[in-house]
């Protein structure tokens, strides 16, 4: 009988045990949140597509810089090209608010940006649900006659994408932004602001379409706790449906990038000021930047104001050889269109990354070096496999240090070639074959896979 009461006494400890462990809570503070960690499937995807796209996507031009700043840059009065160009073209009765009439979308098709984004080799896209000037690109009850369903286009543009992006098996996800510039209620009370129309918004938006990614941004005016951030951060991770899985980055307050939050995010390579670049490794990160210098479509970008593929491939290369993500950006014109030179690098990088992505997905940063003079080599590791990725192809024999063992095999991906290479003392010396136009595997970057040559 004695043994009995001690099993059935056992077996209430284990399940009390485990309920309580099912029932752990993130608390509404930033030394529990920070302890949650990043989504494996976030830290494996590598490559993303970020998508600026709203009202100031009709005018589309800015002189330099962000075009979907358009409103706040002609509001402020301070650039007189800018000033110029709108009262020129548009008059000087004309509102930003009169955009929405050219706001048609009439050409958007999601399952094309899908299919385009999937070509692209991208695992996750993320839509700016709403920019800083509040016009909300669903069907928001806390933006009434402010959003893209009560207006022009009269569609629930979040909503579409989202069925065509997961349609297609990638990531879906929406940035958000926490400040609007000219909304009266956020210029004139600012704690109910935050209480009846950005606590309420940001859930509206999690309920409806369970994003995968909730991009924060327009943090920079408030602390975190005037946001009431690790609120929400504790109600999204403990209740709502993406609890477990949803990924966030580190805009929730003047004082949380780079310090707070999920990922940490870089912008055209800045990191926050007074934050050190090298706290990077110790967190998982995340680069976002537009093909070009504007995020929003700009009509006044020239041709040489965008990367080229190669550019691009090799920005992709050594974002995820430093351990982090690239989230690269495309601005859709106002009638719904990515621009032809937006998806032509974005095919070329898929091209690419059919041939190598084996290098790129689910890898973590190389350890080993080359003797290689020069910065155009990087490494990536997947289990005991050592990828070397070369952004010039290598003219002359390499060698990589600090390789555990003899590879197994050594070949230059997408090519049959024979690859002759010698191992001595965890060097590996590499003599990469000649390639002639019948064997060019790919263009922009070469990798050489070292296969079963880590402990």
């Amino acid at each position: 009988m004695n043994k009995v009461k001690k099993i059935i006494t056992t077996w209430i400890l284990l399940v009390s045990c485990g309920y309580l462990f099912a029932q752990a809570k993130y608390q509404a503070n930033w030394t529990s949140i920070d302890s949650r960690p990043v989504p494996q499937w976030f830290m494996d995807a590598k490559f993303g597509i970020f998508i600026h796209w709203g009202l100031y996507s009709v005018p589309a031009w800015c002189p330099d810089g962000y075009a979907e700043w358009y409103w706040w840059r002609w509001a402020e009065q301070k650039e007189p090209a800018l000033v110029d160009f709108h009262r020129k073209n548009y008059g000087e009765n004309f509102r930003y608010q009169d955009f929405v009439h050219g706001f048609t979308c009439e050409q958007f098709q999601p399952g094309e940006w899908a299919e385009l984004f999937r070509e692209a080799g991208v695992q996750y896209v993320v839509l700016t649900s709403k920019h800083h000037e509040g016009f909300a690109l669903w069907n928001s009850q806390y933006a009434w006659n402010w959003n893209s369903y009560d207006l022009n286009p009269h569609r629930d543009l979040c909503a579409e994408l989202t069925a065509a992006v997961k349609n297609t098996g990638l990531r879906m996800g929406f940035y958000y932004s926490l400040y609007e510039w000219f909304n009266p209620l956020y210029k004139k009370n600012i704690n109910r602001y935050v209480d009846e129309h950005l606590l309420p918004q940001m859930k509206e938006l999690i309920n409806n379409y369970q994003p995968d990614i909730f991009w924060a941004d327009g943090e920079w005016d408030y602390p975190s706790e005037q946001w009431k951030s690790t609120e929400f951060l504790a109600w999204l991770f403990n209740e709502s449906p993406v609890g477990k899985t949803v990924v966030v980055n580190d805009r929730w307050g003047k004082e949380t990038r780079s310090r707070h939050g999920g990922i940490y995010t870089t912008e055209y390579g800045e990191v926050h000021p007074g934050v050190e670049r090298n706290e990077q490794q110790y967190h998982y990160w995340e680069e976002n930047r537009g093909i070009g210098h504007s995020y929003g479509f700009n009509r006044n970008e020239k041709a040489a104001d965008y990367l080229s593929s190669d550019s691009l491939i090799h920005l992709l290369v050594q974002t995820v050889a430093k351990g982090g993500n690239l989230l690269l950006n495309v601005g859709p014109t106002a009638d719904g269109r990515i621009p032809l030179i937006m998806q032509q690098r974005l095919l070329d990088i898929g091209q690419w990354l059919k041939v190598n992505g084996e290098a790129i997905y689910a890898t973590s940063p190389g350890t080993s070096t080359t003797e290689v003079s020069g910065e155009h080599i990087y490494s990536t590791v997947k289990g005991k496999d050592l990828y070397v990725i070369c952004t010039r192809y290598p003219d002359k024999p390499f060698v990589i240090s600090s390789v555990g063992k003899k590879p197994s095999a050594v070949a230059l991906l997408g090519s049959g070639l024979p690859v002759r290479y010698s191992y001595e003392k965890n060097k590996v010396k590499i003599i990469p074959p000649v390639l002639n136009p019948n064997h060019i595997p790919c263009n922009s970057a070469w990798v050489f896979k070292l296969s079963e040559c880590l402990e």
